[in-house]
């Protein structure tokens, strides 16, 4: 007898054009998709007619869907349909919670597959910022700026040590604690930015210092969910403005 299967695919950073080869191609062939928040919805066009399409997301702060329920789905779904996608927002492995419900998939006799997508703060890069670039950031830190207990990730004053671009998901609500982080370190003049929907028509982008932070979101209206992005690689986004 052949199991069920379940595909966790990562949608990428919302252009729907910037989901992989293989989520496209698994997409046409979906009988049922779990679909977040983050996914852009276009993508689900792609699903054959008869596709079982449920919604299970998550918006920040706000409304959601249980995990246990999103297990549940996944469960009933994968034994009614034979196979069930997951179609996470960025990529699912990169504070997605993917590989929990891959762990949940398996000891439930179902073999569970993952399909890497584009994660958020790549998109940085539309808006001129490199997260690397030779000379100015060697490397990069990925901090989750809420922990499951709702505190500011200890890694964050690690990170203020290095020289590396600092990157904070799911930051927007500790805006104030982590300009303070950095103000108290000696820090409050490194070069900030926030991005919001980077890849997509209604996409934001501001920045100045660390230290002016929650009054830069503030003046543009800015909310979550967006990415924090820290580090001396945010100047190279005017030098990478168009001159015309």
């Amino acid at each position: 007898m052949t199991r069920p299967e379940l595909y966790i695919i990562g949608a990428g950073p919302g252009d729907p054009e910037l989901i992989t080869m293989k989520g496209y191609r698994l997409l046409r062939q979906a009988k049922a998709v779990l679909y977040d928040n983050l996914a852009n919805k276009e993508l689900l066009a792609v699903t054959p007619a008869g596709c079982e399409k449920i919604y299970v997301g998550k918006q920040p702060y706000g409304k959601y869907t249980p995990q246990e329920t999103i297990h549940a789905l996944i469960r009933e779904k994968a034994f009614e349909h034979g196979s069930v996608i997951r179609l996470k927002g960025g990529d699912p492995f990169i504070f997605g919670r993917g590989f929990e419900e891959m762990l949940y998939a398996r000891a439930e006799g179902i073999d569970a597959y993952y399909v890497p997508g584009i994660t958020s703060m790549q998109a940085s890069g539309m808006e001129n910022v490199p997260l690397t670039h030779r000379s100015v950031s060697e490397s990069v830190w990925m901090v989750t700026g809420t922990k499951k207990d709702g505190s500011l990730s200890d890694d964050l004053r690690l990170a203020i040590q290095s020289r590396a671009t600092v990157v904070i998901y799911m930051g927007m609500k500790k805006l104030a604690e982590i300009s303070e982080t950095y103000l108290s370190s000696g820090n409050g003049e490194m070069p900030a930015a926030i991005v919001q929907h980077a890849s997509l028509p209604n996409k934001k982008f501001i920045s100045g210092k660390v230290k002016d932070l929650p009054a830069m979101a503030t003046a543009s209206k800015l909310t979550h969910p967006a990415l924090i992005i820290i580090g001396r690689v945010v100047e190279l986004h005017f030098s990478g403005e168009s001159k015309e």
